[in-house]
């Protein structure tokens, strides 16, 4: 690979990883109410949906016929 073409290619990965950059900084500073944070207790209104439903059993109860 010739020289130019390796500063080239160097400088625009450095130029896509600093718009990247200021990209994340920006979307961290707002306020982000959608997004879950850890540590956050599940709300009552998502407690009461978990505890209705209930997980498949992994073991059936009749057996095959052979």
């Amino acid at each position: 690979m010739p020289i130019w073409l390796r500063n080239f290619t160097i400088n625009q990965i450095l130029e896509y990883k600093k718009e990247e950059k200021k990209a994340i900084d920006g979307a961290s500073k707002g306020n982000n109410s959608t997004s879950a944070n850890v540590g956050e207790p599940v709300p009552d209104h998502m407690k009461k949906i978990f505890q209705q439903t209930q997980p498949p059993s992994k073991f059936t109860t009749r057996r095959s016929k052979k």
